[in-house]
């Protein structure tokens, strides 16, 4: 029997929020457990790097497969099991503990940029993830209400990137292997619940009073329609 794949859904009685469209928190779940993983070996090896990243790569194996047994898109297992196994080879490579985090740190420093630029230029990112979820391409750019609510929408995720670089950065140049695994997992599910949900209030209230919502671009008329019989 062929499993479906795991989708967030709104329940019946309540308004879909981003949450529903976007399901950021499985994955911030799934992400945060390797670098736990990481730490434990780590740190019940007597400081063994082989055995956190051993520890680590087999979490990330593991959960791998158990998402794909459970109908999980087989391209963001990959790329999330792809990305703990850059950051072990990263830390192997250096021979630093703390360098497993290293992928993580530069990441999010360039998620800030991406978010910030992309707020600049007018293509908020918040928008075009919505956008691509929702299967509207570009339409909801062509609403000004949508284009300025996801701008908006948009700061709330740049500043949670700016927060984990904040973090992040002392406590790897300070080598704090434990930090900066609790760091991880306190800035994961729990930041990207709060952000999905502080977001998608922020998106809400900059909708002018009447409009359709986020499934329903108005797309003001590129020239008036002339009168019948002219």
């Amino acid at each position: 029997m062929t499993r479906t794949p795991e989708r967030a859904t709104a329940p019946a009685d309540r308004p879909e929020t981003l949450a529903d469209l976007l399901g950021g928190r499985r994955g911030a779940v799934d992400a945060s457990l390797p670098p736990v993983a990481f730490a434990l070996g780590w740190l019940l090896g007597g400081h063994s790097l082989w055995g956190g990243v051993g520890t680590a790569v087999l979490t990330g194996a593991v959960l791998a497969g158990w998402r794909l047994h459970r109908g999980g898109r087989p391209r963001s297992v990959l790329i999330g099991l792809l990305a703990v196994c850059v950051a072990a080879l990263v830390a192997l490579r250096t021979g630093r503990a703390e360098d497993f985090f290293l992928v993580q740190l530069l990441s999010n420093a360039a998620s800030t940029l991406a978010w910030v630029v992309s707020i600049v230029v007018r293509w908020p990112l918040l928008g075009v993830v919505v956008g691509a979820a929702l299967g509207q391409k570009t339409r909801w750019r062509r609403d000004p209400a949508l284009l300025r609510a996801y701008g908006r929408g948009s700061w709330v995720w740049a500043v949670s990137y700016v927060l984990r670089v904040a973090v992040f950065l002392p406590l790897w140049l300070g080598g704090q292997v434990l930090a900066l695994t609790v760091a991880r997992v306190a800035l994961s599910w729990p930041l990207v619940a709060a952000v999905l949900a502080v977001s998608w209030v922020v998106v809400r209230r900059s909708l002018p009073a009447g409009h359709p919502g986020l499934r329903h671009p108005v797309v003001p008329a590129t020239a008036p329609v002339e009168p019948a019989g002219k």
